[in-house]
């Protein structure tokens, strides 16, 4: 799995997870769902992602690292 494969299914879990809390527990928690919409939203435009440094830190390779492994 890559790191922005990783990205999708983590920020997908989490606006789901998010999402049921605040139908079933608590309004509030909507406030966590727009705040990994606005940091989906500001790392496309600055590159600045703190899950995707932690990905590569436990081994995650990116797309591009894969690509260039597989051609060698």
């Amino acid at each position: 799995m890559t790191i922005e494969r990783a990205l999708f299914a983590m920020g997908g879990i989490m606006v789901m997870l998010t999402s049921l809390l605040a139908l079933f527990h608590h309004p509030y928690w909507t406030w966590l769902t727009l705040f990994v919409g606005f940091n989906c939203f500001q790392s496309s435009f600055t590159g600045f992602c703190p899950p995707a440094m932690l990905m590569r830190k436990f081994g995650l390779k990116s797309a591009a690292e894969c690509a260039i492994k597989n051609n060698d």
